[in-house]
């Protein structure tokens, strides 16, 4: 019986080691890959009209982290906290930063 168990165990393991390795990543590989990719690269600054960010002046260029739409517009945020400050009168800032 524990001879019948190795074999199969071996067989398992050798067949793995056959496919290619896109098929020997998980899915928790994939999400960990996912999350180590830096934000500054899921948006740019062709995205959004803003230059800088209109809650607390930082440019734009330095790595755009958040977005929102006003009146058709994309505006670019540093932070969430950014955005959420700018949602509460987007009027107000964009007024203030022209």
């Amino acid at each position: 019986m524990k001879l019948l168990f190795t074999l199969f165990a071996f067989a398992m393991m050798a067949s793995a080691c056959n496919q290619p390795a896109s098929e020997n990543k998980s899915a928790s590989d994939e999400k960990t890959s996912e999350m180590a990719a830096p934000a500054a690269n899921k948006y740019t600054t062709d995205m959004v009209v803003n230059t800088k960010d209109y809650s607390c002046g930082m440019p734009t260029s330095a790595g755009i982290s958040d977005t929102c739409h006003y009146e058709g517009k994309a505006y670019g945020f540093c932070s969430a906290e950014c955005k959420a400050e700018f949602q509460k009168d987007p009027a107000k800032f964009i007024a203030s930063n022209q």
